[in-house]
């Protein structure tokens, strides 16, 4: 009689740890709708990317074969705000289903990284060349075009001047003494985001929704992500070993907190972990001379 040949289906987190394992061939439409498995278990992946190729398909046919950049993006534009309907859930902005691209698509309403990731595919698919802004506050898209480039807010489409970038930038360099003589030039802000960038700030997104829920286990597998997407982001072992403790989890996050503090062994947090480390591993600092 044979041997039964057994598979084991990945977890949600090995299936992401998969798609993020190198940045050569980093799918980021299909890392940043996995974020949603924690929450959502059976949600099929590759069946959210088909009906964001449904949806290109449909714009594609609209296109005429010789348009020119700036008309496919009026077209775009038109698609994707007007036809589909999708804005900003103004409403409930903290509410983190914006932050499920599988939601966004149903509901027509998400987040500027959000939005701008599906708006990114959508342009991508009709030939346009379009990434992700990491810019403060507000997520950015840059789209080339003939004479230069053109910013994009992806909560309307709007196309930002440079002063209107500017402007949205002053609370930000007041915020951290960025202002006068070490104000960083605007282009610095209006770089092209790297996928892993990209999914990093959808899951700090998420890690401060649920740290203000005080939402330890949802916070916790959004940490875990955190850690496998930035394994040398130690400060993202010492929220892990954090959120670990707040579970009863003392050992794990005993574990973290000690990584933490031999990479980093001067941070300014550093006394005050010390102390918490020896609490979770039970020390008795009394009986030590």
């Amino acid at each position: 009689m044979s041997d039964t040949l057994r598979f084991e289906v990945p977890t949600a987190l090995q299936y992401f740890a998969s798609l993020v394992a190198e940045d050569d061939g980093f799918n980021l439409l299909e890392a940043a709708i996995s974020l949603a498995q924690d929450e959502h278990p059976k949600l099929d992946p590759q069946g959210v990317m088909a009906q964001v190729d449904a949806l290109a398909e449909r714009l594609k046919r609209r296109i005429p074969a010789d348009a020119a950049v700036l008309q496919k993006l009026r077209f775009l534009n038109r698609y994707f705000f007007q036809d589909l309907g999708f804005a900003g859930n103004v409403n409930n902005y903290y509410d983190p289903r914006n932050s499920y691209l599988h939601e966004v698509l149903d509901t027509r309403r998400g987040i500027p990284i959000t939005l701008a990731l599906l708006y990114i595919e959508l342009a991508s698919q009709i030939g346009l060349s379009a990434r992700g802004v990491s810019f403060p506050g507000h997520f950015l898209v840059k789209l080339r075009a003939a004479k230069g480039e053109v910013v994009i807010d992806p909560l309307s489409g709007h196309s930002l001047s440079r002063e209107e970038l500017e402007q949205r930038l002053q609370p930000y360099r007041r915020q951290h003494g960025l202002s006068g003589d070490h104000e960083v030039p605007l282009g610095l802000y209006l770089q092209a985001a790297p996928p892993r960038d990209v999914i990093a700030r959808m899951l700090r997104n998420l890690k401060e929704i649920h740290r203000t829920a005080e939402d330890w286990p949802r916070l916790l597998a959004v940490c875990d992500r955190l850690v496998v997407l930035l394994p040398q982001a130690w400060e993202e072992r010492r929220d892990r070993g954090l959120t670990l403790a707040e579970i009863g989890l003392d050992a794990a996050a005993a574990e973290d907190l000690a990584l933490y503090l031999q990479h980093l062994p001067e941070a300014e947090d550093a006394m005050a972990l010390r102390s918490r480390l020896h609490a979770l591993r039970g020390d008795d600092l009394g009986s030590l001379h």
